[in-house]
């Protein structure tokens, strides 16, 4: 048995647990890539040798998992850090939130910093795993150090790893199918920037609706395409292309998020035009409270807490040196009719 405050022998919480020397060095030093129960069974060899639990490990008891999201004007991502907390809480984790604001830390330096405070695990929200001109090498070093890691929303064929998404393509035709029940022929889309996967996919979505809707109405395919506008998923970037979209005579609008559909709402209320008499508006997300706009909002309903319960649940796996399928799990979205859309007069 050691002696109080003595450091422990590596060769004997070895040989007390069962593991290698080197596996005893991970455990004490709280570095990733060691199996929960394998970390388990070194603490308790600690503890049966008489061995205190060195501070680090202490610290660690909490759990920490680094939780990573663009920013949080958008309510959306809020409701996705809350139930991320809330299901990590219930397995005795407790998330670092780090939050991209501009001119702030970027992707890199905020996993420099988790990494530094030992976390068990990341989950990445929209980071830049979503942005097909980033490199994805990042992810495949960060893999290499042993941190498990799960991506919600985006896909990147070359990061291998477990994706959650929402189904963006299904999400925009679902849109522009309701528009054109209502009798909407000429239907545009305001999207974020076209580099993003969820925005790329939201246009595959909405060309392919928009071709079955302009083939009924013996127009070209081709027409949809001058309908895509692409600004910024915020208010200012909604209003910005709501204003192009209303110029080119369009009665509906698709927009990539909640936020660029308040925006176009509020370009319709400038120009005088009344929602939805004059133009009909849809969304994307259902974020807390836009029940509660004027009017209603109309929108596709992102499901937020399956999909923040699943990356959990993968992360959880990973964490525990379980086997976990590196692929992407998508899951589908739902259409919420208010009263920012009716049939065209």
């Amino acid at each position: 048995m050691g002696p109080p405050g003595a450091p422990p022998r590596l060769a004997d919480i070895a040989a007390q647990a069962k593991v290698s020397e080197a596996t005893v060095s991970r455990v004490l030093n709280g570095k990733a890539g060691v199996a929960a129960t394998t970390r388990q069974r070194v603490l308790a060899a600690l503890d049966v040798l008489g061995y205190e639990r060195p501070v680090r490990l202490r610290r660690r008891s909490a759990g920490l998992v680094g939780l990573v999201i663009p920013e949080l004007t958008n309510p959306v991502f809020p409701a996705f850090a809350q139930i991320i907390e809330q299901v990590l809480a219930g397995h005795g984790y407790t998330p670092i939130l780090c939050t991209q604001m501009p001119g702030g830390a970027t992707e890199d330096e905020l996993v420099e910093q988790l990494e530094e405070r030992d976390v068990a695990g990341i989950v990445f929200m929209s980071g830049l795993h979503a942005d097909t001109t980033a490199d994805p090498a990042r992810y495949a070093r960060l893999a290499g150090r042993k941190v498990p890691f799960v991506l919600i929303n985006g896909y990147n064929e070359h990061i291998q790893a477990t994706f959650v998404s929402p189904d963006d393509r299904a999400a925009a035709r679902m849109a522009v199918r309701h528009l054109a029940a209502l009798g909407h022929h000429r239907i545009g889309l305001a999207v974020g920037p076209a580099r993003y996967v969820p925005a790329l996919r939201k246009v595959e979505g909405f060309l392919s609706a928009s071709a079955e809707l302009l083939e009924l109405l013996g127009r070209p395919a081709d027409e949809a395409r001058e309908l895509v506008r692409h600004t910024l998923f915020s208010v200012e970037g909604g209003q910005v292309a709501a204003a192009t979209l209303l110029d080119q005579g369009c009665t509906g609008i698709v927009c990539g998020s909640d936020l660029m559909a308040l925006g176009a709402i509020r370009e319709a209320a400038r120009r005088g035009l009344r929602v939805p008499h004059d133009v009909s508006v849809v969304g994307f997300d259902d974020s807390p409270l836009i029940a509660f706009t004027d009017p209603p909002l109309t929108t596709v309903r992102q499901p937020v807490q399956s999909m923040a319960t699943a990356a959990v649940g993968a992360l959880l796996e990973e964490m525990a040196g379980n086997p976990v399928q590196h692929t992407e799990f998508v899951f589908q979205p739902d259409l919420v009719v208010r009263g920012s859309t009716a049939r065209l007069r």
